[in-house]
């Protein structure tokens, strides 16, 4: 067997392994676990291939391993954006896998370890700067079910959780490799000391959870096709329909009900029929409700109606999606509510996608978002759980009813009280008590600090390749020793 088949047989069990990883651990339904090793195969293999066929077998596995998204994207997005989702970040880590190989064969395994998660993290921050879809696709939501790991996110923003997931598999690659002898004990002491600081604050966080008052909350959707997205007569008379679920949520105890996004496309006169109905409905149970509608010609809304029957609030969604709503005008303005629970904020669907609008809400002191919302059935889970990481981020509860999606009632440290299936009856419905609690973050005051030092980390580690000698091709002989049979005669 030559050199060659011997280095393919360990390349071909690692393209196998972390494509299965990547697969299994991104995606709308993420196993979080598989995440921490889905690099690992590649890494530990690279340093054993040349510089070329290392990079082929990080590309190859990641970009199996996104094929995940494919049916979904298809769905969403042109070719052209599907192809670049896919094959972009492949491409990406395929560059940091030789970034890390290059570091182990020359010796710098500190460097290396964190050469990882510094990186990626940067390439996630650019990539997400201003972007009209914000953080969706960023990799810490795959981490939604990992709460302890979930909290640092109050202080470093979601920035810190790739970080921490690459950082795993690039330092325990570094540590493996055979340059590692006898200079290990630095790097596991440093990499234990921030896992044992990240959990700890973690496990903290998670069991001092102070007292808050506390509201009951309903939510409603319907999946039924012809509830989807009618034409203005016909919003009226689902308006009505919803308004007819509020007396037995009412009677389970909701003070507040939130109805989804886009109920219909709705013109001034009906809209005001529409005000009507849900007037007399809040009136009549005595609760809040929120609804929303594309208010024609060209606003999405979100309008809250108060128990004494008044529409007390209006407001209009600030982040559009591209294409879907590319007419639409957005919003500038933030509505905060007072009431004796707490202050309750109002956010619509993909608002939620974008951080620093969260942040504002806190800085309001909003201890609630009520948040309409409508996914595409298959993203359910997983814009849901986007909407919870702001709250966990920033410190308030959220209310979220997505129609096509599911309902999700949660709280400032990630746990999700109640949740149902839009789909799982004509009206689907769930009530529950949340916390309103408005605890200010370390992240919602500094802001991005984490991603802004971790990008100065990355040009500087970036700028230090400049000046370090290429690394040795690893299956090429030694020049400097003796041919074999002269260290024989020795």
């Amino acid at each position: 067997m030559t050199s060659g088949q011997r280095s393919a047989i360990p390349a071909l069990a690692a393209l196998a392994v972390s494509s299965a990883a990547w697969f299994f651990s991104t995606g709308l339904h993420p196993l979080w676990f598989l995440l921490w090793l889905a690099p690992l195969p590649v890494l530990l293999v690279a340093p054993r291939l040349k510089a070329w066929p290392a990079s082929a077998v990080a590309f190859i596995s990641c970009a199996i391993g996104a094929l995940n998204m494919w049916q979904y994207m298809r769905e969403v997005t042109p070719l052209p954006v599907t192809l670049l989702a896919i094959l972009g970040p492949a491409v990406i880590f395929a560059w940091f896998a030789v970034i890390h190989r290059r570091l182990v064969l020359r010796g710098r395994l500190l460097r290396a370890a964190f050469s990882l998660p510094i990186l990626w993290v940067a390439f996630e921050f650019l990539a997400e700067f201003h972007s009209p879809h914000s953080t969706f696709g960023n990799l810490a939501y795959t981490q939604m079910d990992c709460l302890p790991l979930l909290q640092i996110v109050s202080i470093t923003g979601i920035w810190g959780v790739s970080f921490f997931v690459f950082l795993f598999p690039s330092a325990l690659a570094a540590l493996l490799a055979p340059q590692a002898a006898g200079r290990r004990r630095t790097l596991t002491a440093t990499v234990l000391v921030l896992y044992a600081a990240a959990f700890g604050y973690g496990f903290f966080r998670l069991h001092t959870t102070p007292a808050a008052p506390r509201v009951t909350v309903g939510l409603i959707a319907s999946d039924l096709p012809q509830n989807q997205f009618p034409g203005s007569t016909a919003t009226v008379r689902l308006i009505a329909a919803y308004a007819g679920q509020v007396p037995a949520l009412a009677a389970q105890g909701a003070q507040a009900v939130v109805i989804p996004e886009k109920l219909g496309r709705i013109d001034p006169d009906d809209l005001a029929k529409a005000d009507g109905i849900l007037e007399r409905a809040a009136q009549a149970s005595h609760v809040f409700i929120l609804a929303g509608f594309q208010h024609l010609p060209n606003l999405n809304e979100a309008r809250l109606y108060s128990p004494q029957g008044t529409l007390l609030a209006t407001y209009e969604k600030h982040h559009m999606l591209p294409a879907f709503e590319s007419d639409l005008v957005p919003g500038a303005r933030r509505v905060v509510v007072d009431q004796p629970s707490g202050r309750w904020g109002i956010e619509i669907c993909k608002d939620m996608d974008f951080p620093a609008l969260s942040r504002q809400y806190a800085h309001d002191g909003a201890g609630l978002m009520l948040v309409p919302a409508w996914d595409f059935v298959r993203d359910g889970w997983l814009h849901g759980r986007m909407a919870i990481l702001r709250g966990v981020e920033s410190g308030f509860s959220i209310a979220r009813a997505a129609k096509q999606g599911i309902l999700t009632v949660s709280d400032d440290r990630g746990h999700v009280l109640a949740q149902r299936a839009s789909s799982a009856a004509p009206f689907a419905t769930l009530v529950a008590s949340v916390p309103v609690r408005s605890q200010p973050t370390f992240y919602d005051r500094a802001g991005n600090w984490f991603a802004l030092v971790d990008l100065l980390a990355a040009l500087i580690l970036l700028l230090s390749l400049l000046v370090v000698p290429p690394d040795p091709d690893p299956r090429a002989p030694n020049r400097h020793s003796a041919p074999p049979q002269e260290s024989a005669a020795t």
